[in-house]
């Protein structure tokens, strides 16, 4: 992930989730906080490697934090409002990139799309996140929590596949006649092998349940629209329900198949490796 570091003013919600985030990723985190480590729920607990701003309330640390990141990202649930509203104005007034995801409007998954994207065409290595707190939104923490670690996912999945955009074109499917497709379960385990980064390898292979751990929901959406598993490739679904002998597999069940064999292929190649 080109992220860096994640910061935020460590309020209750969105704020805590995105500082979570990043201590669970390993990622750097910070960011300012009103003088006495104020928050809704009290002092700021001691894990969150955050600073007091001498003499400054929540305005001033949200101003702060602004300044201090290469762009804010704000997550609501609807229109924005107090906080999440003076964070977007701060972003205006010193011309920072800024993205507000409104959860009301777009999915969880097309908006970690957009962040992904977003992220990477400013450039981000410092990102500030913001939204409401817990009790204006007892939901939000859950949600930005989720668009941030599918961001990550597809930062994992889409690293090393040149050619291949996340953005609005793959959303569609990915038979255009442009890329590789696949007519059996095989094909389409060789075509991944070669796209994949060697991270996202080595986690799909090290993972153990029949969804690669972390990965689960944008990979196995990206095996279907990567070989148009829901835009009738009638021959790769017949062959994904040979290898699971099943009649006929839903595309999901295709998308399983391909990824249980290219689990197994992945783990042999490194037991190759291992030998050689």
């Amino acid at each position: 992930m080109q992220i860096k570091k994640i910061v935020s003013g460590a309020q209750t919600g969105a704020d805590r989730a995105a500082l979570d985030f990043a201590i669970e990723h390993a990622i750097e985190h910070g960011g300012w906080v009103p003088e006495g480590r104020l928050a809704e729920d009290g002092i700021v607990p001691s894990r969150y490697r955050v600073k007091e701003l001498p003499g400054a309330g929540y305005p001033a640390r949200t101003e702060k934090n602004v300044e201090d990141s290469d762009g804010t990202l704000i997550i609501s649930r609807g229109e924005l409002t107090g906080g999440s509203l003076l964070t977007r104005q701060m972003a205006e007034k010193h011309a920072k990139p800024c993205l507000h995801i409104n959860l009301a409007k777009v999915i969880i998954f097309d908006a970690a799309i957009d962040v992904y994207d977003w992220i990477a065409a400013h450039k981000i290595r410092v990102l500030n996140v913001a939204g409401p707190r817990a009790s204006k939104d007892p939901g939000i923490y859950g949600v930005t929590r989720d668009i941030l670690e599918t961001v990550s996912h597809i930062d994992t999945i889409s690293g090393a596949m040149p050619g291949t955009s996340v953005h609005a074109g793959n959303r569609e499917g990915a038979a255009d006649g442009n890329s590789a497709q696949a007519e059996n379960v095989e094909q389409a385990v060789d075509i991944l092998v070669d796209e994949l980064s060697p991270r996202a390898k080595s986690r799909i292979a090290g993972s153990t349940s029949k969804e690669p751990e972390g990965l689960e929901d944008f990979f196995v959406r990206h095996v279907i629209e990567r070989f148009g598993l829901e835009a009738e490739n009638m021959a790769l679904l017949k062959s994904c329900g040979q290898v699971s002998q099943q009649s006929a597999v839903s595309a999901r069940q295709a998308a399983m198949v391909i990824i249980e064999r290219l689990r197994e292929r992945l783990r042999e190649i490194g037991q190759l490796r291992v030998i050689k």
